[in-house]
């Protein structure tokens, strides 16, 4: 199974560019036009929130729009920019094994099972997890013990050493009490976030927390203690999930963006090119 992962899209209104300067429903359409003609092409797409900027029903139509292009299934986690309200609007509840309270829910995807989960915390921008949705997170880890799971949240529970980001990563608390919860639990292969704007990953509570690169700007990789709060136009980019039984979850960092290649290490004989 291939899975393609994008974050942090903060689509806009029609029209209107993210900071006056980035056009993020163009960088959803490369992404789109990419994800629909890459071969072997992904069997599902998941998007770990921050789906648009602010939250806005526009945004939203906008979005889902956009989205109609895709030709594989998607699955939305909500992040601090969206609002659970109007996405439920404009989407729907999001499946029949979804909270009624918070836009998380659980989804089959063959030999894996996806729980997706809601860090939103408003009026704040860090990631909170209140005791409800925990206990939703341990019912859900329960009913999947018995296979592989994914987990997708927008907030990542770890210090990427930004300083600026790791102020609104998942609070302390949430932390501790996921840490907890995910360490019963040896068959969680992966925790998918987003949020940093970049692609980074660490161990956590016996799995792998990997946070997801936006297809639109990226933060500045800056790990001194004063770095600015600040963007970059680097290339918008992706991230491809191989899932096998015998490997497990492999991770791969890929461009959307088109450049030179692929060229042949060897020549029409066999030999290595020089």
């Amino acid at each position: 199974m291939l899975i393609a992962h994008i974050s942090d899209l903060h689509i806009k209104s029609p029209g209107r560019k993210a900071y006056g300067l980035v056009d993020t429903a163009r960088a959803l359409e490369r992404t789109i036009e990419t994800l629909n003609t890459r071969r072997p092409r992904a069997d599902l797409l998941l998007i770990s929130g921050d789906l648009v900027d602010s939250g806005r029903e526009d945004e939203y139509r906008q979005l889902k729009a956009l989205l109609a292009r895709l030709d594989i299934p998607c699955y939305l986690a909500i992040g601090n920019h969206d609002d659970r309200a109007t996405l439920r609007t404009v989407f729907g509840k999001p499946h029949p094994t979804g909270d009624s309270e918070f836009f998380q829910y659980r989804q089959s995807l063959g030999e894996l099972e996806l729980i997706v989960l809601d860090t939103s915390h408003p009026p704040a921008s860090n990631g909170h997890l209140c005791a409800s949705r925990l206990n939703w997170l341990a019912s859900a880890l329960e009913q999947t013990r018995a296979h592989p799971v994914l987990i997708m949240m927008h907030h990542p529970p770890f210090a990427s050493g930004i300083g600026h980001m790791d102020a609104l990563r998942l609070d302390e608390a949430s932390t501790h009490a996921l840490a907890q919860l995910i360490s019963g639990y040896p068959n969680v292969e992966r925790i998918l976030c987003g949020h940093l704007h970049r692609h980074s990953l660490t161990r956590f509570a016996g799995s792998i927390v990997q946070s997801c690169p936006s297809t639109a700007h990226q933060v500045v990789l800056d790990l001194s203690a004063d770095a600015a709060s600040a963007f970059t136009l680097e290339p918008p980019s992706y991230l491809l999930h191989h899932w096998h039984p015998d490997s497990g979850l492999v991770s791969h960092h890929a461009l959307v963006d088109s450049y030179p290649g692929p060229y042949p290490f060897f020549d029409e004989t066999g030999r290595l090119i020089e």
